[in-house]
């Protein structure tokens, strides 16, 4: 019988996807992804080492399989990642039962190293320094069959000084633009519609063959794709985001009037302590240009709160900034230390009951913010990829989620039969701070929901996508 198996994945887009890329590999070797509510005979940790409460919540997760795993020898536990990168001496002391460690550069080692640790009846520890492959070599099984991730580039080149990321991930490398376009076609061609852009830093993209337009003419390639409806990418660096970038969003019909762009502060002085190369003058600059080329815009951040030194005067320049670009979502973090970061080892850590009622401060503020965005859309009209459809009602009705153009949720009444992957254009009728309120007002099937309509009928779960190959 075929062992089964499960993947938590922690962190951002990019651990997501590489999650993708271990279940691919773990199907590829012959296991079966665990049913709902069983226990797998192999439990695989993706993890992130960005921010303190990652760590406790692995280290939490290994103690509560620590007596299954007794009670159950043949179960293996693998923990791969940014943590698993930075923690590689730590992981097998505090958890001695864990069966396979591996990093962020060597995914495709997994099954060897997992066959190994049960054959040898011993923890396998392979970590690699630098990238040798891709993700995009590697076998993935998608988590929807209508949307995708496509990596454009690995590592960081930037030196925040809050961010153990370039250390973990390297210098940034960065793929073909062939091979994109070439892997975003491989992905059209099975009923993918939308296309997430992925990089650390992923407007700097071009920077290893020394093209600063790369980005945009890549954007542009995206735009020429025959069934590709919508393109996104994250997460830029204000430092690197071009005007060429801003042209080619504002006209390329299937480039999404969406920009999520960390600010991490309102303040000069934080922002340099914190090395992120731009002032509060250059980030709202790119809002106002954003917004001029295209109206309908919505921008996203993140936001850190209590980096070290961070004064009043400091946060309240936070909450000025919030309160000037308006934001239709912040992502807001309490800064933690970062063993082997520069801000880790600073003066002036600020305490934890300044920085949580700091923290609660801005995200009231931001939630005010976020519902006044979202009420000026009440008697708007857009057009939601559809994610998810609940219970039929009655034969008439249908309550359905998905995401606009500028990547707002919203939830709507429906008449049709709209499925997962269809697209419906949605009259807004109401907002909160999270999500919009609507009803449909048309109904257009596209190929995604022929995807999704596809995938559920196959008695065996969504078929690998093997990638392109790319060595570097």
């Amino acid at each position: 019988m075929a062992r089964t198996y499960t993947v938590e994945t922690y962190g951002c887009q990019m651990n997501v996807h590489d999650s993708e890329r271990i279940a691919g590999l773990l199907d590829e070797a012959g296991y079966l992804p665990v049913t709902p509510g069983a226990q797998a005979d192999i439990v695989v940790f993706n993890t992130c080492a960005v921010r303190e409460n990652a760590d406790n919540k692995l280290y939490g997760n290994l103690s509560f399989l620590a007596p299954i795993k007794k009670a159950n020898p043949n179960m293996q536990i693998a923990v791969g990642g940014c943590l698993a990168q930075k923690d590689q001496s730590i992981i097998l002391k505090k958890a001695p039962y864990v069966d396979v460690v591996f990093g962020t550069h060597n995914v495709g080692s997994l099954p060897v190293l997992l066959e190994r640790a049960r054959i040898e009846e011993e923890a396998q520890i392979e970590i690699l320094e630098a990238l040798e492959h891709f993700p995009s070599t590697l076998p993935a099984r998608r988590l929807s069959p209508f949307t995708s991730w496509v990596s454009v580039s690995v590592g960081c080149n930037n030196t925040c000084t809050f961010c153990i990321v370039p250390a973990l991930r390297g210098i940034e490398k960065d793929r073909a633009a062939a091979d994109i376009l070439k892997e975003i076609r491989a992905l059209v061609a099975q009923g993918v519609i939308e296309i997430t852009l992925l990089g650390q830093n992923v407007n700097a993209y071009g920077v290893e063959f020394g093209d600063r337009g790369a980005f945009a003419n890549l954007l542009r390639e995206c735009g020429e794709i025959e069934g590709l409806e919508r393109v996104r990418f994250m997460s830029p660096h204000p430092r690197d985001f071009t005007d060429d970038v801003i042209e080619v969003m504002a006209s390329t019909k299937n480039v999404m009037p969406h920009l999520h762009m960390p600010l991490q502060s309102g303040s000069d002085r934080i922002l340099q302590e914190m090395r992120r190369s731009y002032r509060s003058s250059r980030y709202l600059g790119i809002l106002d240009r954003v917004r001029s080329a295209m109206p309908e815009a919505m921008i996203t951040t993140d936001i850190i709160v209590g980096f070290p030194g961070e004064s009043e005067e400091d946060f309240q320049a936070t909450m000025d900034l919030a309160t000037v670009a308006q934001f239709s979502a912040a992502y807001t973090y309490k800064y933690s230390i970062r063993p082997g970061t520069p801000a880790g080892v600073m003066p002036n850590q600020v305490p934890a009951e300044i920085v949580g009622e700091r923290y609660t401060r801005l995200h009231e503020h931001q939630q005010a913010i976020s519902l006044g965005v979202n009420q000026k859309s009440i008697g708007t009209n857009h057009r939601a990829l559809v994610s998810e459809v609940e219970g039929r009602r009655d034969a008439a009705q249908s309550r359905l989620t998905g995401k606009t153009e500028d990547f707002r949720l919203v939830h709507f009444d429906a008449t049709s039969q709209a499925r997962p992957g269809d697209f419906v254009d949605v009259t807004i009728t109401d907002a909160s701070a999270h999500y919009l309120i609507g009803n449909e007002t048309a109904h257009v099937k596209t190929r995604g929901g022929d995807a999704f309509a596809a995938n559920l009928a196959q008695a065996t779960p969504q078929p690998l996508l093997l990638g392109i190959p790319t060595v570097k």
